[in-house]
């Protein structure tokens, strides 16, 4: 291997891309489990095929576009110049690590982000206007996003704004895409008429979980290193999250009088959106203090849905979006360096709400335009008796339950041969 060249580096940076890639199955799961017993197949797939759509995108031009040279130097988007993987090889380094190694944790971003928007459309989206729509928006609105906010020559990254592992990029872009999607696509059959509570809590908690696990990859991996910085980074993921559940928690205790697991995974996934941009820049009682924050601020706007009449199914905008411009304002209060709290004044919080207020503005626009061009020409939503009937039936002709043979079951258990042996 080349001169600077870290074996240690190199395998924390592909564990942590191992399991950033374990945190789509997991958001398959936590919205899986959330939806209606007749469309949970359909959502666990719309987060599973991003992982092949992706991937394949990636080596054809994304990792280009995101982290190559910038193109005509106004931080906008990156060159060509490595479509394919071009001039990469297993020796080539960026920092300590191989490219290639970057590249892969890199990829497990781009493939969650676009999947993070599948839970504002759940139970009336086409499958294909949505495997479509995933491959247009990674390629005009995340890869353009992330060469931003990531990419020296981007134009976020050189104002100054810090965003450590993706509360714009990610969350914030995710966030606001979900409200232009579903803005396009309206509101489910029986919104606010129908009961549509969640099929399976276990999924859920099981889901939140796994996305837990997968995001000390995601935040502690983005040191590209195993330093300090990783180590601070995985310490407030976990401290912050605990916070957020607690503060969800007690939003819920105090306006309806009850602690839900739905709450707590809820407030556990908004606490690890909301210090994803922050866990290297603020010390333990500022990751706390975000965490109380996110899990008390996204609770209140996940029940702005109801007030508003939007039909964000499952609480992405209100989860990602709000939990995203949370973690990403509050670096400029909590930062150790260049917050309020440390006497710094107020020009990183306006950084901070500049580049969070322009990707917001960016992907809301783009993707309500894009999901408005998918539904004059190839359609985006299912038709209505599609819907009523159940996406996994008439989409993909399965189920996620054998129900024939459960009610066979629940009838031998409760018939008359259930009693013999008593």
């Amino acid at each position: 291997m080349p001169t600077g060249f870290d074996a240690g580096d190199t395998s924390f940076v592909l564990i942590s891309a191992a399991l950033v890639m374990l945190m789509t199955p997991g958001l398959a799961f936590f919205y899986g489990g959330m939806v209606r017993v007749k469309s949970v197949l359909n959502m666990l797939l719309m987060s599973f095929v991003s992982l092949g759509i992706v991937s394949v995108l990636w080596v054809a031009y994304g990792y280009s576009l995101t982290f190559g040279d910038d193109l005509g130097g106004h931080g906008i988007i990156g060159n060509l110049a490595q479509a394919g993987m071009r001039g990469v090889t297993g020796t080539t380094l960026t920092g300590s690590i191989p490219v290639f190694a970057f590249a892969a944790f890199q990829l497990m971003f781009a493939i969650i982000t676009p999947a993070l928007i599948s839970g504002a459309i759940a139970d009336r989206a086409k499958f294909g206007a949505w495997m479509l729509f995933i491959a247009v928006w990674v390629t005009v609105v995340y890869f353009p996003v992330a060469h931003w906010v990531w990419q020296s020559g981007g134009w976020i990254y050189k104002l100054g704004v810090k965003d450590f592992a993706g509360g714009t990029a990610v969350h914030i872009n995710a966030g606001m895409a979900a409200l232009g999607a579903l803005l396009v696509l309206g509101k489910r059959v029986g919104f606010k008429k129908d009961p549509m509570r969640p099929h399976s809590l276990p999924f859920v908690m099981l889901g939140s979980g796994l996305l837990w696990f997968g995001w000390f990859g995601f935040n502690a991996g983005s040191a590209l290193a195993a330093n300090g910085t990783a180590s601070v980074a995985f310490f407030n993921t976990q401290v912050a999250t605990g916070a957020a559940m607690m503060g969800w928690l007690t939003w819920e205790r105090v306006r309806k009088g009850k602690f839900t697991s739905l709450g707590a995974a809820s407030g556990a996934v908004a606490g690890l959106v909301a210090i994803t941009p922050a866990c290297a820049a603020v010390n333990s009682w500022g990751a706390i203090a975000i965490g109380v924050v996110a899990g008390l601020v996204c609770a209140w706007a996940v029940g702005l849905k109801d007030r508003l009449g939007y039909d964000d199914s499952l609480d992405v905008v209100g989860v990602h979006a709000v939990g995203g411009l949370v973690g990403t304002l509050l670096i400029g209060v909590f930062d150790v360096t260049d917050g309020l709290v440390a006497g710094a004044g107020p020009e990183q919080l306006w950084k901070q709400a500049i580049g969070a207020l322009t990707v917001a503005a960016y992907s809301l626009v783009v993707s309500c335009l894009l999901a408005m061009i998918i539904q004059v020409t190839i359609g985006f939503r299912v038709p209505r008796e599609h819907e009523v009937t159940g996406i996994d039936q008439v989409v993909h002709a399965e189920s996620a339950y054998d129900f024939v043979v459960a009610e066979k079951k629940e009838l031998e258990f409760s018939g008359p041969a259930a009693h013999r042996h008593y």
